[in-house]
């Protein structure tokens, strides 16, 4: 058993980021056992991946079938799940609500850059797809990385 058992990308309302981030994951790494999930920190109620989201997603043959939005919540975490927040200040967020969270970071700083993933909600296509193609580049780098450490 590796190092990590689950992955949980985190955004603002569960909606455009992590959810697209989640299956771009699913789609890279077929192989591991380490269980993906995306959360928001703002999720007032329910709702579907934002609809440019899925847009996005399905050109390049993806998908999160039934995605629904939920809230990241304690029970979610454990001494084997790493997080990977968009922003610094949704990874402070969470640091400052759950302290015992030990492997958070963002996903840049995983990845080894700097920055934070621009949450493209009410842009166009493109931006969509710009934040799309920046994911991918940053979950490709996070799937070499997790299979070293695991």
């Amino acid at each position: 058993m590796g190092k990590y058992q689950k992955l949980i990308f985190v955004c603002t309302g569960n909606t455009c980021r992590s959810p697209m981030a989640e299956a771009i994951y699913k789609n890279m790494e077929k192989i591991s056992d380490i269980r993906v999930l995306s959360r928001g920190l703002v999720v007032l109620f329910s709702e579907p991946i934002n609809p440019k989201a899925e847009i996005v997603l399905h050109k390049h043959d993806l998908e999160l079938p039934n995605h629904v939005s939920k809230g990241l919540k304690a029970s979610d975490m454990n001494e084997n799940t790493i997080i990977l927040t968009m922003t610094a200040d949704q990874k402070r967020k969470i640091a400052e609500k759950y302290p015992e969270t030990t492997d958070l970071y963002t996903i840049k700083e995983f990845a080894g850059e700097s920055g934070d993933v621009v949450d493209p909600y009410g842009g166009t296509l493109i931006d969509y797809e710009e934040c799309y193609s920046e994911l991918a580049r940053l979950v490709k780098k996070t799937v070499y990385k997790l299979n070293e450490e695991n």
